[in-house]
């Protein structure tokens, strides 16, 4: 692409985004939404391939349901309340009509099922912008109606996404895959606080933005694709392979890294909200997303030295693009350091 349609859609997908994060009307925001969809379409069909077309068609039409079904809640709320107001939203029918849309344009689980294709037809740039700038406008939506938002409901979706996140990623050896099924268990982390404490659903949606884009700029400075590619990273730079490794175990939520702070408090405050299944079973869920996390991290630092190589001789390749500066890392690692006592304190 040319570096004018670049800017074009860049424009699009802050603007799309911008407008839907400022208006308190729904017309205003199902504008944005569609910008936002409209902008990010040519850039997952960048890569003129069949698997990369089929990622385009699916997330346009998944998007395009999720608006329709959005724009469908908002008429049927003003026909019954005469408001347009994002935040009266009291009919229980828009309610329920409105949790599915949010639920399928996050891609939560029981319609999550487009984000691991679309995100693998992609590549890695477009999978972070995906996973990242893509999921601000309908996280905006949600702390916007969450007062009126069946908790039961998104209880229920934050149980299945952390379970599915966790249990799916398991058989994965694509690292798109794993990522997009570790945004679906982060994602589910983020609604089960929801209807609780917006402040920590801010906290932990910002961690997430931040470890997410950590790792996939990793993943696009070494070119890793598949858990194979990540053996060979040591041996192209060191402290990209360290770096990779703490992203992961922040991802996982492993203390005392910034990942484990956000499902510290959020159990801590299920528990306080005499929630105790509910925490016991998010808790265990987790478990399941820390295996593959820790997996896909000894992958990454299996080669040590040259001699446990599994794959055919990357290292007498000469790399220019995918070596890290240890001035870009440093940004990076210090956004992986452990910062629970400055907060807690």
């Amino acid at each position: 692409m040319s570096p004018t349609i670049y800017f074009i859609i860049i424009s699009g997908l802050t603007t799309g985004t911008i407008i839907t994060m400022t208006s308190y009307h729904w017309l205003l925001a199902w504008i944005g939404l569609e910008v936002n969809t409209l902008a990010i379409v040519p850039t997952i069909s960048t890569k003129h391939h069949p698997r990369s077309t089929e990622a385009a068609m699916k997330y346009f039409l998944t998007q395009a349901a999720a608006s329709a079904m959005i724009l469908f809640s908002s008429t049927t709320n003003a026909w019954a309340t005469g408001t347009w107001d994002i935040t009266q939203m009291t009919t229980p029918l828009s309610n329920t009509i409105l949790t599915i849309a949010l639920a399928m344009k996050l891609g939560l689980v029981p319609v999550h099922f487009w984000l691991p294709e679309v995100l693998q037809g992609s590549t890695l740039l477009t999978a972070m912008i995906v996973t990242t700038w893509q999921k601000l406008a309908p996280m905006t939506l949600i702390y916007m109606t969450i007062n009126n938002l069946s908790p039961m409901v998104l209880f229920s979706m934050a149980l299945l996404s952390s379970m599915v996140g966790g249990w799916s990623g398991i058989n994965q050896t694509q690292t798109r895959k794993i990522m997009a099924y570790s945004s679906i268990a982060h994602l589910g982390w983020m609604m089960v606080i929801a209807s609780i404490a917006t402040n920590i659903l801010t906290m932990t949606l910002l961690i997430y933005l931040m470890m997410t884009t950590a790792m996939f700029s990793s993943l696009i400075l070494s070119k890793s694709k598949t858990i194979q590619d990540t053996m060979t990273t040591w041996t192209t730079s060191p402290t990209l392979t360290i770096t990779m490794m703490l992203t992961l175990l922040s991802l996982g939520g492993l203390p005392p890294l910034t990942g484990f702070l956000p499902k510290w408090l959020i159990l801590e405050e299920l528990t306080t909200q005499n929630l105790a299944p509910l925490t016991t079973m998010m808790a265990l869920s987790s478990l399941l997303s820390l295996f593959f996390y820790l997996r896909l991290s000894y992958s990454t630092t299996l080669t040590l030295s040259p001699n446990t190589t599994q794959t055919k001789h990357k290292w007498r390749f000469k790399t220019t693009k995918t070596t890290l500066p240890l001035s870009l890392t440093a940004p990076i690692s210090l956004l992986l350091m452990p910062i629970m006592p400055t907060i807690t304190t």
